[in-house]
């Protein structure tokens, strides 16, 4: 009995942190308020093998546009036709954007994790100011397509992505809105997010391997993992399908008031 109530607590965790990975509500201060509240310890190999779930997701639903950069960039790389440069150009663009939240991570994960980490009241906070960006920008449509954004816009999204470095700060939501208040439209805000996370999450699974490999009890928790894993995989599908329709109907107040509803009660009650 105990073994099958396992399996469901981390079933539950998979899906609970895959489906909040792509909407702009922070799946890791959602985690932290699970986590809070249920008094339960993960094991250090859980969120990466999480996010490596949400990853895969992601690739699912955006292979065509990583299909057509990769080829097309490649194609440049070697013919150097212009007809392949705004890809190329696109992919340089996602590197750059890439950078900041990179090389911030490197330099105080740690005191994330130790710190900031353990301050449940931070999470309402965050999630407050998530909640007054997302507002902020509710009715913004912008103007610009992929092939206007500048290096200045991707360094923008950069920063606004390694912000989201704090619990309570939704990556996506982060991302999104500095690319709406840069002037990117909805369709192009929400690819060049997404995009965004395949190299940071590639990086965090990089990164998480030595704590796999080092981790005694890895092997007794490898049918819990994959349990989690395969919900997240199936969670994030859903719900990335699912907020890509809310994009394009501009109804992002909604997440606005759900994470004013949460950040109040986990500032005040938690």
């Amino acid at each position: 009995m105990q073994e099958i109530f396992e399996l469901l607590k981390y079933l539950f965790l998979g899906v609970f942190q895959g489906f909040t990975e792509p909407i702009p509500i922070s799946s890791s201060g959602h985690l932290m308020i699970v986590r809070h509240l249920m008094e339960i310890k993960l094991p250090i190999t859980f969120e990466g093998f999480i996010n490596f779930g949400s990853l895969i997701a992601v690739l699912i639903v955006f292979r065509q546009d990583i299909a057509r950069l990769t080829i097309n960039g490649l194609k440049f790389i070697q013919t150097r036709n212009h007809e392949f440069r705004s890809d190329f150009n696109y992919i340089l663009l996602l590197v750059i954007a890439t950078i900041p939240a990179g090389v911030i991570g490197i330099l105080i994960e740690d005191y994330i994790d130790s710190i900031l980490g353990e301050q449940i009241k931070l999470v309402g906070i965050t999630l407050l100011l998530t909640g007054l960006a997302l507002w902020i920008i509710r009715n913004l449509k912008g103007f610009k397509t992929d092939d206007e954004i500048t290096i200045k816009d991707a360094i923008i999204v950069g920063l606004a992505q390694a912000i989201a470095l704090i619990p309570g700060i939704s990556r996506s939501g982060a991302t999104i809105v500095g690319a709406m208040l840069v002037g990117f439209n909805r369709s192009a805000a929400l690819r060049f997010s997404f995009l965004m996370y395949i190299p940071v999450s590639l990086g965090t699974m990089v990164f998480s391997v030595g704590d796999v490999v080092g981790n005694e009890a890895f092997s007794g928790q490898i049918i819990l993992l994959l349990v989690a894993f395969i919900g997240a995989i199936i969670a994030t599908y859903f719900a990335l399908i699912w907020f890509i329709d809310i994009m394009k109907s501009g109804n992002l107040k909604y997440f606005a008031f759900y994470c004013f509803i949460v950040g109040a009660a986990v500032f005040f009650f938690l």
